[in-house]
């Protein structure tokens, strides 16, 4: 929880330089974990995304060009890390932000989490994604 604790509010602004995909002068959202975890716990059971997705989508509710892939890929994981927390605590996966309609067991970032790639691949399959 100490991720989204103190995390900066959601910010849209002009890009400063070419970075990362984005061209200056684009309006970017910079989110925050908050807006990434409400956004993926809409996501219906049995519908996945992949990030690109997440971000245009989250652009367009920000009515920004587009969105920080760099700071999602780093909330993204503060999210999923935060969720997975909840569910060994004895939340159930029902009631955690459900990351893997977003993240699967063969991205990157699935082999950094405490959950690891498995966790993801049988949620996945649990919603026959």
């Amino acid at each position: 929880m100490e991720k989204f604790e103190g995390a900066p509010p959601p910010v849209v602004k002009p890009v400063p330089a070419d970075i990362a995909g984005m061209k200056a002068g684009e309006i970017m959202l910079v989110p925050s974990p908050a807006i990434i975890a409400d956004f993926i716990g809409k996501i219906p059971a049995g519908t996945s995304m992949d990030v690109k997705m997440l971000r245009r989508q989250l652009a367009r509710q920000f009515e920004a060009e587009v969105t920080c892939p760099i700071t999602t890929g780093f909330h993204l994981r503060a999210v999923a890390e935060v969720a997975y927390e909840a569910h060994r605590a004895g939340a159930a996966v029902t009631a955690i932000t459900p990351f893997w309609r977003v993240l699967d067991e063969t991205t990157p970032t699935a082999a950094k989490l405490a959950c690891g790639p498995d966790f993801i691949r049988a949620q996945r399959q649990r919603e026959g994604l």
